[in-house]
Order: C-alpha cells, then sequence, then structure tokens
C-alpha cells in the first residue's frame, strides 16, 4: 500500500529522516570480516582467493582468469537480439561520453608558462556482482567510459557461480573493451583489485556496485587505490502535477522498487486525485511482477506519496532530498528542471521513464545515491582521468616575483622555503 503524508502537517519529514539513517555504515561484524579478508588476499594472494571462493561461494575453482575458450563457449549462448541490442545501447553510451572528454590547458605571461596535463588511469578494475541478478547493463556503464578515457587495462571481476558466468555479462565485457576477466567475487575480489596477487594485477581504481561486503572492502582500500563511490539502496522521485498519467507513475515507482528491499520510490505532487489514483495502479501492477515480494516489502519500508502545495514546493523538497533518479512527469518539464539543483540524473516528461537511462539513452546509471547528489556527480569519462600541473618561469619573471614568495615563506617560518627562492637572486 501507498502511504501517503502531508508535506503542510510535516509529515513527510520522518520518512526522509528513515531514507537518510536507511543504509549508514556498516555493521561491525561486516567491518571485522572484511577486513579479515583483506588481510588474508594480501599475505596469502592467490591461495586466498581460491580458499574463499570454495568458503563463501562454494566451488572449487582451478584457475582464477575466464580464459578466451571459456569466454567464446559463453559468447556462443548470447542470444542474437539480445546482442543487437546491447551493441546499440554501447553506441549511445560511448556517444555521450565522448562528449565528456577534455584537454589540457597552457597559460602564458610575462616569461610565466602554467598548465594543466590530462593523462587517463593506466589500469581499472571493474566488480560485477553475481546475485539475484546479474547486470550486463552495469558492465557497459562502467566500462565505457574507461575505455572512452583511454585507460589502457580494464580489468573486470565477478563472482563464480555453479550453473557459470552470466553469458549476457561476458558479451557487454567483450563489447565495452575489457582486457581480463577473473571468477572472484566479495570482499576478496577487492582487496586482489587494491593489492595485486599473483594472478590478479594490482588497479588504479575500482568501480561497480555490490553488497555490503564489497561495500566496506572498497571503503577500507580507499587511499590505497580510488574507488568511484559507496553505493547505497537505489531510489526515484517522481514529481508530478495533475496531468500525470497514474499507471506511468505506478510502473516507474515499482520499477525501482523490485531493485532490493531497501529501495525506495517517493512521489511528490500537488494533487490529491492523482495520489489516490497512483495507489490503485500500484495495487493491480504489484501483483504482475516477478519480483513481487521485494517490491512490497521496500514499498512498504521506504516509499510514499508526498501532498504538497504546489510544484514549486515539490522541487524544494527534491532538492533537500537529493535522489539518485529523479522524474518530472510535469507538463513543462523544462521550466522545472530549471529549479533542481540536487540530482543524480533528471528524466523529463512522460515518455522519457527512469529505464531508459538504465540500459539505453547513453547518460551513465552509475548514480549518487543517499542523498550524495548534493556534491557528487554520475559516474562519467572523468572518473578515470588525472590531471597534472606544470609550470615554469624564466629568469626575468622569478626575479619580479621572488620578494612575495619569499615573504609568503618566511611568514609561515618557512625558512628553507624563502632560502631556496633567495639563493636564485644572487
Amino acid at each position: 500500500m501507498l502511504k501517503q503524508y502531508d508535506a503542510s502537517k510535516g509529515e513527510a519529514e520522518a520518512l526522509f529522516k528513515l531514507l537518510r539513517q536507511r543504509a549508514n555504515g556498516s555493521e561491525g561484524n561486516v567491518a571485522e570480516t572484511v577486513r579479515a579478508v583483506i588481510e588474508a588476499v594480501r599475505k596469502e594472494g592467490d591461495r586466498a582467493l581460491f580458499d574463499f571462493c570454495e568458503r563463501f561461494d562454494h566451488i572449487k575453482l582451478d584457475h582464477l582468469e575466464l580464459r578466451e575458450a571459456e569466454q567464446n563457449a559463453l559468447l556462443q549462448k548470447v542470444p542474437a537480439a539480445l546482442l543487437r541490442t546491447m551493441e546499440r545501447a554501447a553506441a549511445n553510451i560511448r556517444r555521450y561520453h565522448e562528449a565528456q572528454k577534455c584537454d589540457g590547458y597552457r597559460l602564458e605571461r610575462g616569461g610565466r608558462t602554467l598548465g594543466r596535463i590530462v593523462r587517463p588511469l593506466r589500469r581499472v578494475g571493474v566488480y560485477v556482482p553475481g546475485g539475484t541478478a546479474a547486470y550486463p547493463s552495469s558492465v557497459l556503464m562502467n566500462c565505457i567510459p574507461a575505455a572512452v578515457a583511454g585507460v589502457e587495462e580494464i580489468i573486470l571481476v565477478t563472482p563464480p557461480k555453479a550453473d557459470g558466468i552470466n553469458p549476457a555479462v561476458v558479451a557487454a565485457a567483450k563489447i565495452a573493451g575489457v582486457t581480463k576477466i577473473f571468477t572472484v567475487g566479495g570482499a576478496q575480489a577487492v582487496a586482489a583489485l587494491a593489492y595485486g596477487t599473483e594472478t590478479i594485477p594490482a588497479v588504479d581504481k575500482i568501480v561497480g556496485p555490490g553488497n555490503q561486503f564489497v561495500a566496506e572492502a572498497k571503503r577500507m582500500v580507499f587511499g590505497t587505490v580510488d574507488i568511484d563511490m559507496i553505493a547505497g539502496p537505489s531510489e526515484v522521485l517522481v514529481i508530478a502535477d495533475e496531468g500525470a498519467n497514474p499507471d506511468y507513475v505506478a510502473a516507474d515507482l515499482l520499477s525501482q522498487l523490485e531493485h532490493d528491499v531497501m529501495a525506495s520510490a517517493i512521489l511528490i505532487t500537488p494533487s490529491q486525485v492523482l495520489i489516490e489514483s497512483v495507489a490503485k495502479a500500484i495495487e493491480l501492477q504489484l501483483e504482475a511482477l516477478p519480483r513481487k515480494q521485494i517490491a512490497a516489502q521496500s514499498l512498504n519500508e521506504y516509499s510514499g506519496a508526498v501532498l504538497v502545495k504546489d510544484l514549486g514546493e515539490a522541487v524544494a523538497i527534491a532538492n533537500k532530498v537529493a535522489p539518485e533518479h529523479l522524474e518530472l512527469m510535469v507538463r513543462d518539464p523544462y521550466d522545472l528542471l530549471s529549479k533542481v539543483e540536487n540530482a543524480g540524473s533528471i528524466f523529463l516528461g512522460a515518455y522519457f521513464p527512469e529505464p531508459l537511462g538504465d540500459y539505453y539513452a547513453g547518460t551513465n546509471h552509475v548514480l549518487p545515491t543517499g542523498g550524495t547528489a548534493r556534491f557528487s556527480s554520475p559516474l562519467s569519462v572523468d572518473d578515470f582521468i588525472k590531471k597534472m600541473s606544470y609550470l615554469s618561469y624564466d629568469r626575468q619573471a622569478f626575479l619580479e616575483d621572488a620578494e612575495d614568495v619569499i615573504r609568503f615563506a618566511e611568514a609561515e617560518g618557512l625558512g628553507a622555503h624563502a632560502n631556496a627562492v633567495r639563493i636564485r637572486k644572487d
């Protein structure tokens, strides 16, 4: 049942507080387990990976890398129509991310040269979950921006499964330019990517979603390597006016809720009639969903409809929530877009449901969650590059600025800094 909250009575704040708290930090036993796993991988390398695979995944492996012959055998199982769909999606994703590429710059003034150099990361690790659902779309979204950035090696890790790796994941990896695939998952895979083993090379950055053990492992290895983000449960916020189609709104809310039991879907509208219509549509559509139980639980625990006085108040609330996905299902979405300050990705109008962004249109579906859209951004080419500055002075420019630099250094009590400049004046 879709719970209703009245913003004028302050009722919605309890819902938003619940959303902020639902995925804060890890339980102590998770952190303790992950710390032990990371230490074992650092000390024992591949042997630890084989042991953890048998212990956690209940599979005994004799090699970690998915060999070329194994990949080709799996590719033969991918339906041709699905392969063509993934290739078209990849082309859209690549086109969008190509526009994000940036160059360095060079500034010159009176014997002074300052500049910036942009370089791609050399090696990146991509984690692909292997739990209740496999996500070849996440392979495309994580790997294509890295390839566009010019990353030399893209290493994919994914948990081994008794019935084999999902063939669509392997196909997506081929399309996206993955260099090597390893069948290892969990915190041990993150540790292997961060520190390297005899088989798995250490990387510069780890990206990709995972369960709480993977998230905690990424948190712990940050600093040794870079990471994309600590992703929380998925969420969508729909702002709709009285003209919105309730069936469309209900379908979009449910499409997010089927991810997991902690997912969130919120409708904000000034129309009481729409809330009632959407609630009825959700009940009807929910019955037909294959992941009905998951969607029903997340609907009951982390979702609701918020009644507001107007669309201005709706956007103000959305900016405070800073949702991962924001749908503007209103008469003039572009007018409302100009007022949006915080959101991961924004979907405009009745014919751009969130799944279009998840799979196909080209924007990235790796998005900030849990309100972090206030200060962070979707995964992009920028995540796979680094910038270096360079500078040069001729002697005349040096002499012109030397006294200012000496004065600064002495004000901070750093005599050796001042001397490094003063010695060049004589």
